[in-house]
């Protein structure tokens, strides 16, 4: 066998093959000899069929199979023990590779194109100069954030005399005139609304100091914005709904109000957990820090925003196998369009300098992934997830599991192995340039990425 390269530029080449039949002749009998073991011939008893015989049935496709084999073996060996930094996948060069004929050939020539990596640089030091913002937290955002944990732990109870607010059940009964119920109309036992929600002033206001007994009558076609919402509180079908436009007889039968939680300390023990915090000042400083931990995130994420820009504007002179890796895009998903890769390829060439950028500061720092590292970030995205249902103390058991879970799904392994590596190339990137720290407003934060 001979294999060569032929550089055409510093990021593209051609690989060469020539296989002759002393490279596979050995592999083919090899797999002749398997295939006569377990083939199942009319006429032949089970392991008994000759190797001459299978040969004559099937030699020509157990050429072509050890041969593509050996190809893809040879060619990947090669590539690894000549260290080719490797962009994409090697592909069929259209111009020299030869017609191969397996029925009369015995020896095959085979060109692939392949893309390399460029050869570039990434320096970090406290000349590359980056914004960090700091976003605020407010008193508004403090404010926010307790009635947030009032509402979520709130309760309903009984109330005198109805609000707009209120939660209403009642009996509903469809009317032919203003005292006179219509024979065989729609009927609806501890029917529930809100009259907040009811689009027409007139009508809402038909059920402010209502009492419990007390009847009001109502048009519903009025009330309501949509069928749907008709629909649902009238039991029947928006095609039902389109033939009323009667008015509703509807009687109390009970009122409910919501409260919010008392900011005590059984709310505290509920929110953050028993004995967290003891009083309102307290309770406040521990969401003052939370929050600000939580905004620290998005103040890294749009810190990694801001050094990949910084970054990339540094290598773009740096020049990329970009028709090959047209090529290769539109080979390997069959769903991608000329067009489509015409709009999404600068992007996609951003994301792979990126990737080799991230790559490097890997290298350079002698970052690594440890399955400790990944148990860590799966435990603390689960406890994430947990804390959004105002689920705050979980079990270390438990948390294990879910973890374990995460990390068994290949999609979500890959995500965290991402996330993983950015948090540690941030570390990297922190400590290494210049950071212009800027205070902000949540606000002001929020409107940098409207563009984006």
């Amino acid at each position: 066998m001979n294999i060569e390269r032929k550089d055409l530029d510093s990021v593209n080449a051609i690989i060469k093959l020539q296989i002759e039949k002393g490279d596979y002749a050995d592999a083919v009998e090899s797999s002749l000899r398997s295939y006569a073991r377990k083939a199942n011939i009319p006429g032949f008893r089970p392991g008994k069929v000759p190797v001459a015989h299978v040969k004559k049935m099937y030699g020509k496709a157990v050429i072509a199979e050890e041969v593509n084999k050996l190809i893809s073996d040879t060619l990947y060996k090669y590539i690894k023990d000549n260290d080719i930094k490797l962009l994409g996948e090697p592909l069929p060069n259209n111009e020299e590779q030869k017609a191969i004929d397996f029925d009369s050939q015995e020896s095959f020539e085979f060109a692939f194109d392949i893309a390399i990596a460029p050869d570039f640089k990434v320096v970090l030091d406290k000349k590359v100069s980056v914004p960090y913002y700091e976003i605020e937290v407010d008193d508004k955002m403090i404010e926010n954030a307790v009635k947030s944990y009032t509402r979520r732990f709130g309760s309903y109870e009984d109330a005198e005399a109805a609000t707009e607010s209120d939660v209403i059940k009642g009996n509903l009964v469809e009317m032919r005139t203003k005292t006179k119920e219509k024979e065989d109309g729609i009927s609806v036992e501890e029917a529930v609304l809100c009259p907040k929600y009811m689009k027409a002033e007139d009508q809402k206001k038909l059920f402010e100091g209502l009492k419990v007994g007390e009847s009001v009558s109502f048009n519903p076609k009025k009330a309501y914005e949509n069928e749907a919402e008709i629909a649902s509180l009238l039991k029947c079908t928006k095609e039902k709904v389109a033939e009323i436009d009667s008015d509703f007889k509807f009687t109390v039968v009970e009122i409910t109000r919501f409260k919010e939680a008392e900011l005590n300390q059984e709310l505290f023990d509920k929110a953050l957990g028993e004995g967290v915090v003891k009083s309102e000042t307290e309770f406040k400083d521990k969401l003052v820090s939370d929050m600000k931990a939580s905004l620290s995130v998005d103040s890294d994420f749009k810190l990694l925003m801001d050094v990949k820009e910084t970054l990339l504007k540094k290598i773009e002179d740096v020049t990329f196998p970009e028709e090959f890796l047209k090529r290769w895009a539109l080979e390997t998903n069959e769903k991608l369009t000329a067009e489509e890769l015409d709009q999404q390829f600068p992007k996609m060439l951003d994301d792979l300098k990126w990737h080799l950028i991230k790559d490097q500061i890997a290298k350079n720092n002698d970052v690594k992934i440890e399955e400790a590292d990944m148990m860590n970030f799966a435990k603390k995205a689960t406890k994430a997830q947990f804390a959004q249902y105002g689920m705050m103390s979980i079990p270390d058991d438990m948390l294990e599991n879910y973890a374990k879970e995460m990390l068994s799904n290949k999609d979500s392994l890959n995500n965290i192995v991402d996330r993983v590596m950015d948090e540690k190339i941030l570390a990297v990137v922190k400590t290494a340039v210049k950071l212009n720290e800027k205070k902000t407003s949540l606000d002001d934060f929020n409107k940098m990425f409207e563009n984006i």
